[in-house]
Protein backbone atom coordinates (compact mmCIF):
# COMPACT_ATOMS: atom_id res chain seq x y z
CA UNK A 1 0.00 0.00 0.00
CA UNK A 2 2.44 2.29 1.23
CA UNK A 3 5.15 1.78 -1.94
CA UNK A 4 1.85 2.36 -4.39
CA UNK A 5 1.22 5.55 -2.88
CA UNK A 6 5.14 6.55 -3.17
CA UNK A 7 4.73 5.45 -7.05
CA UNK A 8 1.70 7.32 -7.26
CA UNK A 9 2.97 10.57 -6.30
CA UNK A 10 6.18 10.42 -7.93
CA UNK A 11 6.53 12.88 -11.58
CA UNK A 12 3.75 11.09 -13.50
CA UNK A 13 5.26 10.32 -16.77
CA UNK A 14 2.19 7.79 -18.04
CA UNK A 15 -1.10 8.84 -18.69
CA UNK A 16 -2.81 7.14 -16.03
CA UNK A 17 -0.35 8.46 -13.25
CA UNK A 18 -1.90 11.46 -11.83
CA UNK A 19 0.77 12.71 -9.13
CA UNK A 20 0.71 14.00 -5.98
CA UNK A 21 -2.37 15.84 -4.61
CA UNK A 22 -1.20 19.31 -4.01
CA UNK A 23 -3.54 22.06 -1.83
CA UNK A 24 -4.88 24.54 -4.67
CA UNK A 25 -8.13 24.95 -5.64
CA UNK A 26 -8.52 22.88 -8.95
CA UNK A 27 -10.51 19.66 -8.02
CA UNK A 28 -9.09 17.89 -11.72
CA UNK A 29 -5.70 17.99 -11.01
CA UNK A 30 -4.31 14.81 -12.14
CA UNK A 31 -7.82 13.56 -13.48
CA UNK A 32 -8.59 16.03 -16.55
CA UNK A 33 -7.36 15.45 -20.03
CA UNK A 34 -7.58 17.34 -23.16
CA UNK A 35 -10.50 16.36 -25.25
CA UNK A 36 -7.93 17.12 -28.60
CA UNK A 37 -4.91 15.29 -28.13
CA UNK A 38 -6.04 13.06 -25.00
CA UNK A 39 -3.18 14.54 -22.43
CA UNK A 40 -2.94 14.94 -19.34
CA UNK A 41 -4.46 19.05 -19.00
CA UNK A 42 -2.06 21.27 -16.60
CA UNK A 43 -3.33 23.85 -14.29
CA UNK A 44 -2.93 27.74 -13.76
CA UNK A 45 -4.88 30.32 -11.41
CA UNK A 46 -5.17 33.70 -12.08
CA UNK A 47 -7.10 36.82 -10.87
CA UNK A 48 -7.19 38.17 -7.31
CA UNK A 49 -9.00 35.10 -5.54
CA UNK A 50 -6.63 32.69 -7.91
CA UNK A 51 -9.58 30.79 -9.94
CA UNK A 52 -8.35 27.76 -11.31
CA UNK A 53 -8.32 26.65 -14.96
CA UNK A 54 -6.73 24.08 -17.20
CA UNK A 55 -4.71 24.39 -20.34
CA UNK A 56 -2.89 21.93 -22.53
CA UNK A 57 0.70 21.78 -22.56
CA UNK A 58 0.83 20.80 -26.73
CA UNK A 59 0.93 23.78 -29.13
CA UNK A 60 -0.53 23.89 -32.71
CA UNK A 61 0.99 26.60 -34.63
CA UNK A 62 -1.45 29.01 -36.68
CA UNK A 63 -0.73 31.41 -39.04
CA UNK A 64 3.16 31.27 -37.43
CA UNK A 65 1.71 31.92 -33.73
CA UNK A 66 2.05 28.69 -31.25
CA UNK A 67 -1.30 27.92 -29.76
CA UNK A 68 -2.38 25.48 -27.06
CA UNK A 69 -5.02 23.01 -27.72
CA UNK A 70 -7.70 24.32 -25.55
CA UNK A 71 -7.49 26.83 -22.30
CA UNK A 72 -10.33 26.79 -19.91
CA UNK A 73 -11.50 28.34 -16.72
CA UNK A 74 -11.96 25.46 -14.26
CA UNK A 75 -14.57 27.01 -11.60
CA UNK A 76 -17.81 25.40 -13.64
CA UNK A 77 -16.26 22.56 -14.22
CA UNK A 78 -15.21 21.86 -10.75
CA UNK A 79 -18.89 22.40 -9.97
CA UNK A 80 -20.27 20.00 -12.46
CA UNK A 81 -17.75 17.17 -11.57
CA UNK A 82 -18.29 17.69 -8.17
CA UNK A 83 -22.44 17.72 -8.34
CA UNK A 84 -21.95 14.30 -10.54
CA UNK A 85 -19.75 13.19 -7.73
CA UNK A 86 -21.93 13.54 -4.83
CA UNK A 87 -24.83 12.38 -6.65
CA UNK A 88 -23.43 9.12 -7.51
CA UNK A 89 -21.82 8.65 -4.41
CA UNK A 90 -25.06 9.44 -1.96
CA UNK A 91 -26.88 5.87 -2.57
CA UNK A 92 -23.92 3.97 -2.14
CA UNK A 93 -22.79 6.24 0.58
CA UNK A 94 -26.26 4.99 2.78
CA UNK A 95 -26.22 1.79 2.19
CA UNK A 96 -22.34 1.48 3.58
CA UNK A 97 -23.39 3.52 6.40
CA UNK A 98 -26.08 0.39 7.11
CA UNK A 99 -23.33 -2.20 5.95
CA UNK A 100 -20.90 -0.74 8.44
CA UNK A 101 -23.08 -1.24 11.33
CA UNK A 102 -24.21 -5.27 10.16
CA UNK A 103 -20.38 -5.56 9.63
CA UNK A 104 -18.99 -4.22 13.18
CA UNK A 105 -21.76 -5.83 15.24
CA UNK A 106 -20.57 -9.42 13.27
CA UNK A 107 -16.75 -8.45 13.68
CA UNK A 108 -17.70 -7.56 17.54
CA UNK A 109 -19.60 -11.18 17.46
CA UNK A 110 -17.05 -13.30 15.96
CA UNK A 111 -14.25 -11.61 17.74
CA UNK A 112 -16.45 -12.40 20.81
CA UNK A 113 -16.64 -16.50 19.68
CA UNK A 114 -13.28 -16.17 18.67
CA UNK A 115 -12.17 -15.47 22.87
CA UNK A 116 -14.93 -17.88 24.31
CA UNK A 117 -12.90 -20.74 22.29
CA UNK A 118 -9.86 -19.81 23.41
CA UNK A 119 -10.79 -19.43 26.84
CA UNK A 120 -12.50 -23.59 26.78
CA UNK A 121 -8.80 -24.61 25.53
CA UNK A 122 -6.78 -22.54 27.95
CA UNK A 123 -9.33 -24.06 30.55
CA UNK A 124 -8.29 -27.20 29.03
CA UNK A 125 -5.13 -26.34 29.28
CA UNK A 126 -4.99 -25.50 33.36
CA UNK A 127 -7.20 -28.48 33.88
CA UNK A 128 -4.83 -30.95 32.11
CA UNK A 129 -1.70 -29.45 34.67
CA UNK A 130 -3.94 -29.61 37.93
CA UNK A 131 -4.06 -32.86 36.81
CA UNK A 132 -0.21 -33.51 35.94
CA UNK A 133 0.80 -31.92 39.52
CA UNK A 134 -1.75 -34.01 41.66
CA UNK A 135 0.02 -36.75 39.89
CA UNK A 136 3.11 -36.58 40.58
CA UNK A 137 4.96 -38.03 43.71
CA UNK A 138 5.69 -36.13 46.57
CA UNK A 139 9.20 -37.30 46.62
CA UNK A 140 10.30 -35.84 43.51
CA UNK A 141 9.83 -32.75 43.97
CA UNK A 142 11.98 -30.96 41.39
CA UNK A 143 9.34 -32.53 38.95
CA UNK A 144 6.61 -30.91 41.28
CA UNK A 145 7.95 -27.90 41.10
CA UNK A 146 8.11 -27.93 37.20
CA UNK A 147 4.64 -28.56 36.63
CA UNK A 148 3.27 -26.54 39.59
CA UNK A 149 4.68 -23.83 37.82
CA UNK A 150 3.09 -24.59 34.41
CA UNK A 151 -0.48 -24.89 36.44
CA UNK A 152 0.09 -21.52 37.68
CA UNK A 153 1.07 -20.04 34.03
CA UNK A 154 -2.17 -21.68 32.85
CA UNK A 155 -4.00 -20.04 35.26
CA UNK A 156 -3.04 -16.84 34.84
CA UNK A 157 -3.26 -17.09 30.95
CA UNK A 158 -7.31 -18.21 31.65
CA UNK A 159 -7.68 -15.11 33.92
CA UNK A 160 -6.46 -12.58 31.34
CA UNK A 161 -8.38 -14.24 29.11
CA UNK A 162 -11.64 -14.02 31.39
CA UNK A 163 -11.21 -10.40 31.91
CA UNK A 164 -10.75 -9.27 28.48
CA UNK A 165 -13.72 -11.65 27.38
CA UNK A 166 -15.61 -9.50 30.28
CA UNK A 167 -14.01 -6.23 28.58
CA UNK A 168 -15.32 -6.97 25.35
CA UNK A 169 -18.78 -7.85 26.28
CA UNK A 170 -18.73 -4.72 28.19
CA UNK A 171 -18.08 -2.50 25.06
CA UNK A 172 -20.18 -4.11 22.79
CA UNK A 173 -21.18 -1.68 20.06
CA UNK A 174 -24.95 -0.26 20.39
CA UNK A 175 -27.54 -1.27 17.90
CA UNK A 176 -28.84 1.92 15.89
CA UNK A 177 -31.97 3.01 16.88
CA UNK A 178 -34.57 3.56 14.41
CA UNK A 179 -34.09 7.58 14.65
CA UNK A 180 -30.60 6.96 14.12
CA UNK A 181 -31.36 4.83 10.77
CA UNK A 182 -33.75 7.44 9.56
CA UNK A 183 -30.82 9.99 10.04
CA UNK A 184 -28.50 7.84 8.01
CA UNK A 185 -30.82 7.55 5.26
CA UNK A 186 -31.17 11.33 4.88
CA UNK A 187 -27.79 11.68 5.37
CA UNK A 188 -27.58 12.15 1.77
CA UNK A 189 -28.98 15.64 1.95
CA UNK A 190 -26.38 17.14 4.39
CA UNK A 191 -23.46 15.30 1.65
CA UNK A 192 -23.11 18.18 -0.43
CA UNK A 193 -23.22 21.03 2.77
CA UNK A 194 -20.23 18.89 4.15
CA UNK A 195 -18.71 18.70 0.76
CA UNK A 196 -19.01 22.87 0.62
CA UNK A 197 -18.05 22.87 4.48
CA UNK A 198 -14.68 25.07 4.92
CA UNK A 199 -13.05 22.50 7.01
CA UNK A 200 -13.31 20.12 3.97
CA UNK A 201 -10.07 21.19 2.44
CA UNK A 202 -9.83 21.13 -1.66
CA UNK A 203 -6.67 18.16 -1.05
CA UNK A 204 -9.88 16.63 0.82
CA UNK A 205 -11.92 16.73 -2.59
CA UNK A 206 -9.34 15.58 -4.48
CA UNK A 207 -8.64 12.27 -2.47
CA UNK A 208 -12.38 11.62 -2.69
CA UNK A 209 -12.37 12.32 -6.40
CA UNK A 210 -9.44 10.07 -6.89
CA UNK A 211 -11.06 7.10 -5.37
CA UNK A 212 -14.11 7.13 -7.87
CA UNK A 213 -12.86 8.86 -11.04
CA UNK A 214 -9.94 7.84 -13.39
CA UNK A 215 -10.35 10.32 -15.86
CA UNK A 216 -12.06 13.91 -16.87
CA UNK A 217 -12.03 14.25 -20.10
CA UNK A 218 -12.99 17.90 -21.23
CA UNK A 219 -13.78 19.24 -25.40
CA UNK A 220 -13.97 22.68 -25.82
CA UNK A 221 -16.61 23.70 -28.20
CA UNK A 222 -16.27 27.65 -28.08
CA UNK A 223 -18.81 28.44 -30.97
CA UNK A 224 -21.63 26.65 -28.73
CA UNK A 225 -19.81 28.00 -25.59
CA UNK A 226 -20.08 24.40 -23.65
CA UNK A 227 -17.32 22.26 -22.49
CA UNK A 228 -18.64 18.39 -23.28
CA UNK A 229 -17.19 16.46 -20.39
CA UNK A 230 -16.32 12.88 -20.09
CA UNK A 231 -16.14 11.13 -17.20
CA UNK A 232 -14.65 7.61 -16.54
CA UNK A 233 -15.18 5.92 -13.41
CA UNK A 234 -12.92 3.18 -11.44
CA UNK A 235 -15.19 0.08 -12.73
CA UNK A 236 -15.67 0.48 -16.19
CA UNK A 237 -19.02 3.26 -15.98
CA UNK A 238 -18.61 6.26 -18.26
CA UNK A 239 -20.79 9.12 -18.18
CA UNK A 240 -21.25 12.44 -20.34
CA UNK A 241 -22.31 16.14 -19.27
CA UNK A 242 -22.11 19.25 -20.87
CA UNK A 243 -21.27 22.62 -19.33
CA UNK A 244 -22.19 25.59 -20.68
CA UNK A 245 -19.15 28.07 -19.80
CA UNK A 246 -20.72 31.48 -21.32
CA UNK A 247 -20.16 33.80 -19.00
CA UNK A 248 -22.26 36.27 -18.19
CA UNK A 249 -22.03 40.27 -18.61
CA UNK A 250 -21.22 41.06 -15.00
CA UNK A 251 -21.55 45.40 -14.52
CA UNK A 252 -18.49 47.32 -13.85
CA UNK A 253 -17.34 47.71 -9.93
CA UNK A 254 -19.04 51.23 -9.40
CA UNK A 255 -19.87 53.21 -6.32
CA UNK A 256 -23.32 53.38 -5.76
CA UNK A 257 -25.25 56.36 -7.57
CA UNK A 258 -27.04 57.64 -4.58
CA UNK A 259 -23.04 58.15 -2.84
CA UNK A 260 -21.79 59.99 -6.35
CA UNK A 261 -24.76 62.03 -6.51
CA UNK A 262 -24.21 63.12 -2.68
CA UNK A 263 -20.85 64.09 -3.50
CA UNK A 264 -21.59 66.58 -6.43
CA UNK A 265 -23.84 68.44 -3.64
CA UNK A 266 -21.56 67.98 -0.99
CA UNK A 267 -18.47 69.54 -3.72
CA UNK A 268 -20.24 72.96 -3.49
CA UNK A 269 -19.72 73.29 0.37
CA UNK A 270 -16.88 71.30 1.36
CA UNK A 271 -13.29 70.37 0.46
CA UNK A 272 -12.34 66.30 -0.22
CA UNK A 273 -11.80 65.72 3.80
CA UNK A 274 -14.98 66.95 4.91
CA UNK A 275 -16.84 65.26 2.50
CA UNK A 276 -15.20 61.48 3.07
CA UNK A 277 -15.92 62.38 7.19
CA UNK A 278 -19.18 62.69 6.18
CA UNK A 279 -19.66 59.92 3.85
CA UNK A 280 -18.23 57.33 6.85
CA UNK A 281 -20.54 58.84 9.24
CA UNK A 282 -23.62 57.56 6.80
CA UNK A 283 -21.87 54.44 6.72
CA UNK A 284 -20.79 54.85 3.26
CA UNK A 285 -18.45 52.97 1.69
CA UNK A 286 -16.13 52.91 -1.64
CA UNK A 287 -17.00 50.79 -4.53
CA UNK A 288 -14.29 48.40 -3.27
CA UNK A 289 -16.30 48.32 0.55
CA UNK A 290 -13.67 50.20 2.33
CA UNK A 291 -13.71 53.90 4.03
CA UNK A 292 -13.85 56.84 2.01
CA UNK A 293 -10.54 59.09 2.64
CA UNK A 294 -9.68 62.85 1.13
CA UNK A 295 -7.56 61.03 -1.97
CA UNK A 296 -10.67 58.16 -2.96
CA UNK A 297 -13.00 61.50 -2.85
CA UNK A 298 -10.61 63.38 -5.21
CA UNK A 299 -10.28 60.56 -7.46
CA UNK A 300 -14.13 59.74 -7.47
CA UNK A 301 -14.63 63.64 -8.10
CA UNK A 302 -12.27 62.86 -11.06
CA UNK A 303 -13.39 60.27 -12.26
CA UNK A 304 -17.44 61.13 -12.79
CA UNK A 305 -16.19 64.99 -13.61
CA UNK A 306 -17.19 66.63 -10.42
CA UNK A 307 -15.89 70.33 -9.62
CA UNK A 308 -13.52 70.25 -6.52
CA UNK A 309 -15.13 72.81 -3.71
CA UNK A 310 -14.14 76.40 -4.62
CA UNK A 311 -14.25 78.53 -1.30
CA UNK A 312 -14.36 81.63 -3.60
CA UNK A 313 -17.70 80.64 -4.64
CA UNK A 314 -20.75 82.76 -2.76
CA UNK A 315 -24.16 81.55 -3.22
CA UNK A 316 -26.20 85.42 -4.56
CA UNK A 317 -28.51 84.80 -1.62
CA UNK A 318 -26.03 85.02 1.23
CA UNK A 319 -22.83 83.25 2.42
CA UNK A 320 -23.16 79.27 3.71
CA UNK A 321 -20.91 79.16 6.94
CA UNK A 322 -19.75 77.04 10.05
CA UNK A 323 -21.53 77.52 13.14
CA UNK A 324 -17.61 79.02 14.17
CA UNK A 325 -17.88 81.56 11.19
CA UNK A 326 -20.89 82.74 12.17
CA UNK A 327 -20.56 83.41 15.62
CA UNK A 328 -17.53 85.42 14.88
CA UNK A 329 -19.75 87.60 12.74
CA UNK A 330 -22.49 87.55 14.88
CA UNK A 331 -20.20 88.64 17.85
CA UNK A 332 -21.51 85.44 20.27
CA UNK A 333 -20.37 82.72 21.82
CA UNK A 334 -20.25 79.35 19.34
CA UNK A 335 -22.56 78.03 22.06
CA UNK A 336 -24.47 80.79 22.04
CA UNK A 337 -25.25 79.96 17.93
CA UNK A 338 -25.57 76.17 18.86
CA UNK A 339 -28.39 76.69 21.49
CA UNK A 340 -30.12 79.04 19.66
CA UNK A 341 -30.09 76.65 16.07
CA UNK A 342 -31.28 73.91 18.64
CA UNK A 343 -34.14 76.34 19.55
CA UNK A 344 -35.16 77.29 16.14
CA UNK A 345 -34.49 80.89 16.34
CA UNK A 346 -31.70 80.22 13.69
CA UNK A 347 -32.87 78.72 10.77
CA UNK A 348 -29.72 75.88 9.56
CA UNK A 349 -28.96 73.93 6.40
CA UNK A 350 -27.75 70.25 6.61
CA UNK A 351 -26.34 69.03 3.30
CA UNK A 352 -27.04 65.59 4.26
CA UNK A 353 -27.38 63.84 7.81
CA UNK A 354 -23.73 63.71 9.20
CA UNK A 355 -22.56 66.87 7.54
CA UNK A 356 -21.77 69.96 9.49
CA UNK A 357 -24.56 72.45 10.11
CA UNK A 358 -24.36 75.99 8.35
CA UNK A 359 -25.51 78.93 8.47
CA UNK A 360 -26.50 81.66 5.54
CA UNK A 361 -25.40 84.67 6.37
CA UNK A 362 -28.18 86.97 4.76
CA UNK A 363 -29.68 90.46 6.08
CA UNK A 364 -32.64 89.24 7.71
CA UNK A 365 -30.37 87.13 10.16
CA UNK A 366 -28.13 89.96 10.73
CA UNK A 367 -30.93 92.31 11.61
CA UNK A 368 -31.89 90.03 14.30
CA UNK A 369 -28.92 90.64 16.07
CA UNK A 370 -28.53 94.24 17.82
CA UNK A 371 -26.77 96.31 20.51
CA UNK A 372 -29.95 97.40 22.11
CA UNK A 373 -33.75 96.35 22.43
CA UNK A 374 -36.28 98.60 20.72
CA UNK A 375 -39.75 99.60 21.96
CA UNK A 376 -42.15 96.89 22.76
CA UNK A 377 -39.88 94.49 23.43
CA UNK A 378 -39.19 92.33 26.81
CA UNK A 379 -36.51 90.01 27.75
CA UNK A 380 -37.78 86.50 27.85
CA UNK A 381 -38.31 86.36 31.63
CA UNK A 382 -40.89 89.46 31.25
CA UNK A 383 -42.22 87.83 28.19
CA UNK A 384 -43.03 84.52 30.18
CA UNK A 385 -44.81 86.53 33.09
CA UNK A 386 -46.68 88.66 30.58
CA UNK A 387 -47.79 85.37 28.29
CA UNK A 388 -48.67 83.17 31.45
CA UNK A 389 -46.79 80.38 30.02
CA UNK A 390 -43.21 78.38 29.43
CA UNK A 391 -39.85 79.32 27.67
CA UNK A 392 -40.24 76.63 25.64
CA UNK A 393 -43.96 77.60 24.41
CA UNK A 394 -42.86 80.62 23.57
CA UNK A 395 -39.65 79.57 21.68
CA UNK A 396 -42.07 77.36 19.36
CA UNK A 397 -44.38 80.37 18.73
CA UNK A 398 -41.41 82.56 17.80
CA UNK A 399 -40.04 79.08 15.51
CA UNK A 400 -43.54 78.94 14.03
CA UNK A 401 -43.09 83.21 13.15
CA UNK A 402 -46.26 83.76 15.51
CA UNK A 403 -43.94 85.88 17.93
CA UNK A 404 -40.85 88.06 16.24
CA UNK A 405 -37.95 87.73 18.69
CA UNK A 406 -34.09 89.49 18.52
CA UNK A 407 -31.29 88.88 20.50
CA UNK A 408 -29.09 91.83 22.22
CA UNK A 409 -25.83 90.97 22.49
CA UNK A 410 -24.40 94.01 24.09
CA UNK A 411 -25.00 95.32 28.09
CA UNK A 412 -26.54 93.61 31.28
CA UNK A 413 -29.90 92.87 29.49
CA UNK A 414 -28.43 91.06 27.11
CA UNK A 415 -30.14 87.59 25.32
CA UNK A 416 -33.75 86.97 23.82
CA UNK A 417 -35.82 89.88 24.01
CA UNK A 418 -39.91 89.15 23.11
CA UNK A 419 -42.08 91.48 21.37
CA UNK A 420 -44.81 91.60 23.52
CA UNK A 421 -48.26 92.88 22.49
CA UNK A 422 -51.73 93.26 24.64
CA UNK A 423 -53.63 91.60 21.64
CA UNK A 424 -50.95 88.31 21.60
CA UNK A 425 -52.37 87.09 25.27
CA UNK A 426 -55.40 85.27 22.57
CA UNK A 427 -52.55 83.66 21.30
CA UNK A 428 -52.32 81.06 24.30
Amino acid sequence: MIKARIAKNIRPFAPKDTGAIREGAALLQGLATCGVCGRRLRVYYRGRHSSPGYYCKANQVEEGQAKSCMRIGGVKIDEAVSDTFIEAVTPASMAAALLAEKNIEADHDAANAQLRLQLERLRYEADRAERRYRAVEPENRLVARTVETQWELCLSNLKDAEKELERRQQKKPKRLTPDQRAGIRNLGKDLKRVWQAPTTTHRDKKELLQMLLEEVNIAVKREESIAHLILRWKGGVVSEQKVNFLSRNIPPIRTEQDTIELVRRLAVYYPDAVTAGILNRQGRKTAHGDRFTASKVGSLRRYWKIPRFDATAVPSDGELVSITKAADILGLAASTVHRWLADGFIAGEQITPGAPWQIRMDENLRSRFIEKAPEGYAPMREAKRILGVSRQTVLQRVKRGELSALHVRRGKQNGLYIKVLNNQRSLF
